[in-house]
């Protein structure tokens, strides 16, 4: 990342549930269906690669675009599943998850029980993600701020205040 950009090339790094994530080009694989594949350890850096089927010289808009796709698959498998695991726990359902690329907003919930969630949320540690998942849950039952709102989430989630201000100061620093 250069001054709040990521550098689209072979070993860029974005954060992916709060850990730096390296991309990895790799021509030889097609990744059919998937875009790309994660595997636990870069050559380089030891830690968490995105290995990407794309040439070494493909354009920084292609490799931005890919890594994007990639990620947005990823972001409603991982919100699905903890959609999945959060509803029973407040005996809510949800009945769809929209992905957003909001500026201003990490989610809403609508009282048919859509859920949108900003797929950037895939960028933050798991606790932060499952806060943003949790609050939206509880608009399900209780549609405004109030303190029935918080009393839920709190049964739920019993340090939301500290997630809630990690979401506000912690978040990646950079422009897709």
């Amino acid at each position: 990342i250069e001054g709040g950009r990521i550098a689209w090339g072979h070993g860029a790094q974005l954060p992916y549930l709060g850990e730096a994530l390296t991309v990895v080009l790799d021509p030889t694989h097609g990744f059919i269906g998937k875009g790309g594949a994660l595997h636990g350890g870069s050559e380089d850096a030891g830690g968490t690669s995105l290995r990407i089927g794309l040439p070494h010289s493909a354009s920084p808009a292609q490799i931005r675009d890919a890594v994007q796709a990639w990620l947005m698959r990823d972001a409603r498998r991982h919100f699905t599943a903890r959609l999945d695991h959060f509803a029973p726990l407040l005996d809510v359902r949800w009945t769809s998850l929209r992905l957003s690329s909001a500026q201003t907003r990490w989610g809403s919930a609508k009282a048919d029980g859509s859920i949108r969630l900003n797929w950037r949320l895939l960028h933050y540690r798991p606790a932060i993600i499952d806060y943003v998942v949790a609050h939206e849950l509880v608009h399900l039952e209780h549609d405004d701020h109030g303190r029935e709102f918080w009393a839920a989430l709190g049964r739920l989630l019993p340090d939301y205040e500290a997630r809630r201000e990690r979401l506000r100061t912690e978040g990646p620093r950079f422009i897709w």
